[in-house]
């Protein structure tokens, strides 16, 4: 099971695994630190359609606009990470010491500073504390309260299956060659499209979610066959 905090390029040290009533005793102190020269945030479909929600536009614009797609050496998988603000290297949501789409900001944002495993076979989450925690100490604060003011629980299903679906695609990739394969790239732009762009912001995420991947394993297995 790997920790996977949403930060492209960081070196953590975490902590050992916490049960939800462990105590944690972070409490934000808005100094803004973690968003500052930020260009390793990694979206996932869930994100980027939240952010999408929250400007009014649609996935495609945003992930044009904001993101830079890139193909992650490990899993093969296309994958979004948000681009820096050109001129401040910040975060582009980040203005005034806040967060501009704070009710829909990432996964990675919300947890800070927890990093979240999922395990791919049977979508156990688990949580980590990234050290040394910065923030307020609060010491009867337990993890469970944490997630829940970051409305973590709301979304958890969500992530997990977005893990276990994005492994599953992931294992088809390599065990086809991966980047190696002739019909890679036509792979890629498909798992593109399915995984991020192709959603309405008037509906429901997760519907959507399993109407794509649904559609895209079978074309898969065409593709790469």
């Amino acid at each position: 099971m790997r920790v996977e905090p949403g930060r492209a390029s960081e070196t953590w040290n975490f902590g050992p695994s916490l049960a939800l009533d462990d105590s944690f005793p972070f409490v934000c102190a808005g100094c803004g630190d973690c968003c500052r020269h930020r260009n390793d945030l990694v979206l996932s479909g869930y994100d980027l359609y939240r952010i999408a929600r929250r400007l009014h536009l649609s996935p495609r614009i945003v992930a044009h606009a904001f993101c830079k797609e890139y193909i992650a050496p490990q899993s093969c998988l296309p994958a979004l990470c948000l681009t820096p603000d050109p001129q401040t290297g910040h975060c582009r949501f980040f203005e005034g010491n806040a967060c501009t789409i704070h009710d829909a900001r990432p996964l990675a944002c919300a947890l800070y500073p927890l990093g979240q495993s999922i395990d791919p076979v049977n979508a156990k989450v688990e949580y980590h504390a990234q050290l040394p925690l910065c923030g307020v100490c609060v010491r009867e604060r337990t993890l469970r309260q944490y997630l829940d003011d970051a409305a973590i629980p709301d979304r958890t299903g969500i992530d997990a299956r977005w893990a276990v679906v994005c492994t599953q695609i992931s294992d088809q990739l390599l065990s086809a060659g991966g980047r190696e394969h002739p019909h890679f790239a036509a792979a890629a732009r498909r798992i593109h499209k399915a995984l991020y762009l192709e959603y309405e912001l008037g509906d429901d995420f997760y519907p959507q979610f399993q109407e794509n991947t649904a559609q895209l394993m079978p074309l898969l297995a065409r593709i790469l066959s």
